[in-house]
Parts: C-alpha cells; structure tokens; sequence
C-alpha cells in the first residue's frame, strides 16, 4: 500500500524526471545567479519591499534547495493519503476533506502542516473537487478557499504543475530529490507567501487516474523558523537550521577578512532569520582595521555588491578590506609595529671591534711564537700562551653569532663560541696556575717537575667532556630561537634557555670556584715576572663578570630590547676576554718592545725568587736546547744552599761540647735542651731537608 504506484500519464511525465540533474544548476554561473536572485528576494521580504512582488503575483520562489529530510514524517503521512485516495477513490469531497485534515494534525512540529490541500482533477485538467486546510500556531485547522470548481488550476500555485503547460521536462518548481530517497512525490523550492505572510514549503503527491480523475495531494511546511547563514558551515549540526544553499555567499573579502555569522535580531521583521546580510566581515588575524575594529556589517557590503552587479561599481570591496599589520604581528588593532627593531649601525660598529680584537688576538698567537725563545714568553709556556689565545678568539666570535636575527643555526653558534671558548681559554690558565700550587706545596728537597705534555694529558679530558656535551647538545636537542617582547611589548628572537643551558652553567660556575681556590692558595707565591698573580686576577675577573652579567639580565633588564642585549654581551666579552688577554700578555709584550724580554725579573730575584720559579714546570721548553746561562744560575742557587748548611753546621759543631765555652742556662746548647740541638737526629734531619734557606746572613 505503501509503495510506489504507477500514476496517470498526464502528471506522470512532469513529476517522473524532478529527479534529473537540471542544466542550468550544472552551470556554475547560472546557479550563482540563481541564489544572489533568490537572496534579493529574501532582502525584499525582510525589509518590507514586498509592493511589486504581492501586487502582481502571490507567491516569492527561491531558487535555493535545502534538505527536507527533517520533515520526512510529514512526508510519510502525505505519501500516506495518497495511498488511501487510491483506495477509497476520488469521487467523493467526503473523502478528500477526511484525508486533507488528516495532514494538518499531529503531535509535533515535524508531523504537522500548517496547510493541506487535495484536488480531484478531470483528464481535460479542470478541478472537479477540492478541499484546503490552513492551521495558524496550536489552533484548530480551518478549511480555507480551495482552487475553483471546473476551472484549471492557477498556474502559479508553488505546488502544481501541469502536464499540458510544462514546456520542459522537468519542472523548476520543484527540488531535486536527494540521491537513493524512495518518495511518492516532491519537494518544492522554498516559497514567500504573500497571502500568509510566511515562508513555506510544499510537498505535492500525485495520485493515478481512477476513473477519469486524477488526484493532487499536497502539504504546506512553516519554514519561517529557518535562517539564512552566508557564512561557511563550520559543522553539520551548527547548521541543521540553516538553507545549505545560502552557504559560501557572503560578500567579505576572502583575502582579508572572514565571515562570521550573526543573526540580526534588532531588525523590524517578522522572520528574523530570512535576512540577507546577517553577518560580520571581520579581519583575519594579521589584518586590521582603523575605523571599523568589530568588523564590517554584512548588510552594508551586501548593498555594496549589489550596486557593483548593477552599475559595474569598480573597487566596490576596497572599503571593506582589512589593511595588513605589520611584520611579526599575529594580531593587531592598527598599523603600530610589532617587532623590535635593530640598530644595525650601532651593531656593526660593535661587530668590528669585537672581530677586530679576534684577529689581534690570532696576531699575538703568531707574535707569541715568532718571540717564543725570548725568556717572558718561555718561562709562561708558549703552548698554554697560544691555547689561551685561540679560545679567546673563539669567545670574541661569538659577538658574530649572535649579531643577524637570531634562528636555530645562528644559536648553535653561540652556544658553542661561548662555552667552548670558555674552557678552552681558562682551562689552559688554571692548568698553569695549579702548577704553581703544586710547587709551591712541596716542602722537600725533591723540586716537582710538571711538564707541559702532562699538564696537557689533563687537559685534554676537560675539553673532551665539553665537546661530548655540546655535541650531544647540538644533535638531541639543538637550541633554537624563541619570540620574546621587551618592556614595550615588542617582539624579537632570543636563543632558548633550558636544563641544557643550566646545567652547563652550574659546572661552569664550579670550575671558576675551583680556580678561584686554587689561585688563592697561590696568592703568596712567587713567580718571575710575577706570572702567577696576573692570572689570579683574570680568574677573580672573569668570575666577578659573570656575576654581574647573570644578575643584570635576570634581576636589572629582564625585558631588554634585542640592541641592549647585544650592548651586554659586547660589554661582558670585553670585560671578561679583553681583561683576560690584556692581564696576561700586555706586561709580556711591553718586556719585548722595551727590549728587556730576555732579562730575569730583578723584584722577584730580590726577593730571592730561584731562576726554576716558571709557569712552564721546568724553566725550559722539552723539545729546545738548554739554556747554559740559566743552569748557571741553578747551579750557583744550589752552592749557596749547600755553603750555608756547611756554615751552620760548622757553628753547631764549634759550640756543642765546647769546655772553652760555658753555656748559658736554658740556653740552646745547654744539656737540658739536648732535644732541641742541632745535633739531635730530628733536627739534623729536617735542616738536611729545608730547601728554602735563605742563605748565609
């Protein structure tokens, strides 16, 4: 009873192909014409301008297709009452008034009609009977005027069509039916009645030929309720009240600007979502707009894109585009910059002095081994001197790493010029310095010998576990560079800072205690040319400067800009590098220059400083000949140590035991102070082992 039926010839033809693609929708050009028509119509019957349409026709069509799936109850118990017209028969107003009623009740929305009609329609196409219904809100149905009685039905009605005025195949009046749908019948494009003052859709079942008569069943759906969204559909159920076909249509332009759907609610209208325009042009993020922050009314560009169809109206878009923000701003409220900008002038300048005293400091490499057999540069070990320079070379390159807008290969660089230059320059100083520490311990006879291949042995360990760690650093997780603002909120890069960076920082910060220890033990030593102290300094130095640059970037200028930052890391490397080079090799060079190079410290042999007294273990280098001159001297320290021991012995022996000489009570050669003679084992034995006596007096 249910299934599809073969209907008359006469309706047939027309309602048999609805379903086939129409040429016009398969033209894009067309079907775009087709909604802005049916979207001008919707803005005619939004704002009341409805005189022309209601004065010469009764019904406004849109050729805008929606899905009518949410009414398939209603369409069911249309389909339905079809089914019992072909049971019951047509000849009866009885029976169409009983199964037209039918339609406009129910108990929800989606099963009710608000209108219902069906027609007995004679082979010659003239009414023979017909009922209508109409239902207003939750009243009662009424019966309303129906088609005339032996006259044809009013062509213009949305939900008829006859065969004999069809001049196509398929009829514009009526949807295309969704793919795969099983329907006795068709839906209608929505419809503006001018008479009901609501928009409607139609649902139209034909019944075959009993008899002589043919049967049109119809019902009307309420789609005032529905909203026009010109907007993209972000999802299915945001837009399950929407016409799909309006989606996309809106005005903005895409370049600059996005549509966001509102619902215009202050409007004086009866159907508020059958609104043209019901939407926000509003900047997309990087875009701005000075006299209209909240965006652009979609009403407004509507009339604007109108007018362009009709009078050609060039640029009528560029009103309402967005200009764009500046470099760097994801978002913005007007043409103020978002990035910092860079003094390149001021940074240059910095560069090349920074990349003038690298070259200098790869000069005095050169210089050191070009004088390396004058004494001030051999007693300070060429090797460790040329060391120290080629990490402070690296430490000023870093200045070159961090000067372009910084990314993850110019941080790379930092890191490595920074730290690695750090170690390899203050390793090679405290090297020397614990040296000197190691002499300056020893209290015997034996003179500890440190060489400059084993003070190299230890060394090398020190910078292999650095390279191993920024190694491991750079492949696991290389540094990169992040967005930062400064205290004007403007942005600029800045290298990362993780556990990679504190934990380097912490053994770094280590190190420099543990040289700073050990250049205080040494503060009482010796040494020619007063070698030790100067690098005592440059440790206290370079320590003293981190210091103050960890807390004025992290306590003083915490939001610097990116020019204040670089002016830091240019006054810290000066500070700490420039110091460094300047302690250590400046009183060397000033020696070679006044000629007075190879001449022995005069202050420190004063003060009874041995020629031994070097920063290189041995006074000599290994691999040169022997300096004749300075064995000599050695040679004669050692004659002195041993004249003096004769001598005092020579005393001791005089005055012990001496009958010619009466001690004195208590005195040192007394017999009750036997244990504290010179002649006592233990006394001998340790004036035997004082190397450090000073001589005869």
């Amino acid at each position: 009873m249910g299934g599809p039926r073969r209907m008359s010839s006469a309706l047939l033809l027309p309602f048999a192909l609805l379903s086939l693609p129409s040429a016009d929708a398969a033209n894009t050009t067309t079907y775009r014409e087709e909604i802005e028509s049916s979207l001008r119509l919707v803005h005619a019957v939004a704002t009341g301008a409805t005189g022309a349409l209601c004065v010469t026709h009764r019904y406004g069509r849109l050729r805008a297709p929606l899905h009518a799936s949410r009414w398939d109850s209603a369409r069911a118990r249309a389909d339905l009452a079809a089914n019992f017209l072909q049971q019951l028969g047509l000849d009866t107003v009885e029976t169409l008034m009983a199964v037209s009623q039918g339609l406009v009740m129910g108990s929800s929305p989606s099963e009710r009609a608000v209108g219902a009609r069906a027609l007995a329609i004679r082979s010659d196409g003239v009414v023979n009977s017909a009922v209508a219904w109409e239902r207003y809100g939750t009243a009662e149905p009424e019966p309303v005027k129906a088609p005339q009685i032996d006259k044809p039905p009013d062509p213009e009605y949305p939900w008829y069509v006859s065969a004999h005025e069809s001049e196509t195949l398929r009829s514009p009046k009526f949807m295309p039916s969704p793919p795969g749908a099983t329907m006795e019948g068709w839906w209608t494009y929505p419809y503006y009645s001018c008479e009901a003052k609501r928009w409607l859709l139609s649902y139209t079942v034909p019944v075959s030929t009993i008899r002589s008569l043919k049967g049109v069943v119809s019902l009307d759906i309420d789609i005032s309720s529905l909203e026009i969204n010109q907007c993209e559909a972000d999802s299915v159920e945001d837009s399950d009240n929407q016409i799909y076909s309006f989606h996309g249509t809106h005005k903005c332009p895409n370049e600059t600007t996005y549509c966001e759907y509102k619902p215009i609610r202050d409007m004086n209208v009866r159907h508020e979502g059958w609104a043209r325009g019901s939407y926000i042009c509003r900047c997309r993020p990087g875009y701005y707009s000075t006299h209209h922050p909240e965006g652009f009314n979609g009403s407004l560009v509507e009339v604007a894109y109108q007018d362009f169809e009709e009078n050609n109206v060039e640029n009528w878009s560029e009103p309402y585009e967005c200009l764009k923000c500046q470099p760097g701003c994801e978002t913005c409220r007007g043409p103020e910059p978002c990035l910092a900008t860079y003094n390149w002038p001021f940074r240059i300048s910095l560069l090349v002095i920074s990349v003038s005293c690298a070259v200098m400091t790869v000069a005095l490499v050169i210089y050191t081994r070009h004088h390396r057999r004058v004494k001030v540069f051999r007693v300070a070990s060429p090797v460790f001197l040329s060391i120290t320079l080629l990490g402070c070379a690296i430490m000023y390159m870093e200045m070159a790493a961090i000067f372009p807008v910084l990314d993850r290969y110019s941080c790379i660089a930092t890191k490595w010029t920074r730290h690695l230059g750090f170690c390899i320059t203050y390793t090679a100083l405290l090297m020397k310095t614990w040296r000197v520490s190691l002499t300056y311990r020893v209290k015997s006879a034996h003179k500890l010998k440190l060489t400059d291949k084993q003070l190299l042995q230890w060394m090398a360990p020190i910078l292999l576990i650095m390279l191993v760690y920024l190694g491991t650093w750079t492949l696991s997780a290389p540094p990169d560079a992040e967005v930062i603002t400064d205290n004007k909120g403007l942005k600029f890069k800045q290298c990362t800072y993780n556990w990679w960076d504190h934990s380097l920082a912490i053994g770094e910060i280590l190190f420099l205690l543990w040289g700073v220890r050990v250049c205080y033990r040494v503060r009482h030593a010796e040494s020619l040319y007063n070698e030790a102290r100067l690098i005592s300094i440059a440790i206290y130095n370079i320590f003293t400067v981190n210091s103050l640059m960890i807390a004025f970037h992290l306590l003083i200028l915490p939001r610097a800009g990116p020019d204040i930052k670089y002016l830091l890391g240019f006054i810290r490397t000066q500070l700490s590098t420039s110091t460094t080079v300047l302690f250590v090799f400046l009183p060397k060079v000033l020696r070679v220059v006044r000629g007075t190079g190879d001449t022995w410290d005069s202050r420190a042999r004063a003060r009874g400083v041995p020629a031994s007294s070097s920063l290189n273990g041995i006074g000599l280098v290994p691999d040169e000949p022997p300096d004749l001159y300075q064995e000599n001297e050695e040679l004669k320290e050692e004659v002195q140590k041993l004249a003096a021991q004769i001598e005092f012995m020579k005393i001791v022996q005089m005055e012990m035991h001496n009958r010619h000489l009466r001690p004195r009570p208590g005195g040192y050669f007394s017999s009750n102070n036997t244990a504290q003679s010179p002649m006592h084992a233990k006394t001998v034995n340790i004036s035997m082992e004082n190397t450090d006596w000073p001589g005869p007096v």
